[in-house]
């Protein structure tokens, strides 16, 4: 089974992927910023990491950038819906880090289960 790593300061985001997620047969974490979600990277095997971007003590841009360094086999996807500017900058910069697919939010299912299938396969 495919292991996912969730990481979203907002609760609902992580309700909601983590239903989705887990009703096509994947296995889901969660974390509610970056600091916890390095944390539990670092004691699992995990295939993907979703991270949204504004987040508190650790940003999703930080841990993108420390998964690429140090784990650089990680497939990584990176989720915001904006910030102080619009949120496509914020996501071609995590791309320029090294994330291996983005996402606007709001997103769709089908979306996210279209990316989450390039780069891991069927959970």
């Amino acid at each position: 089974m495919k292991k996912i790593l969730v990481i979203d300061d907002e609760e609902m985001i992580l309700d909601m992927l983590k239903q989705i997620l887990e009703r096509e047969g994947y296995e889901v974490l969660t974390a509610s910023d970056g600091t916890e979600g390095m944390d539990a990277f670092q004691h699992r095997q995990i295939d993907l990491v979703i991270t949204d971007i504004f987040m508190p003590r650790k940003e999703g841009i930080s841990v993108v950038y420390d998964l690429r360094e140090k784990y650089p086999e990680t497939k990584i996807v990176a989720i915001s819906g904006g910030g102080r500017l619009d949120s496509k900058d914020y996501l071609r910069y995590a791309e320029k880090l090294g994330a291996d697919q983005t996402l606007a939010k709001p997103f769709s299912r089908s979306e996210i289960l279209k990316v989450v299938e390039a780069l891991v396969g069927k959970g």
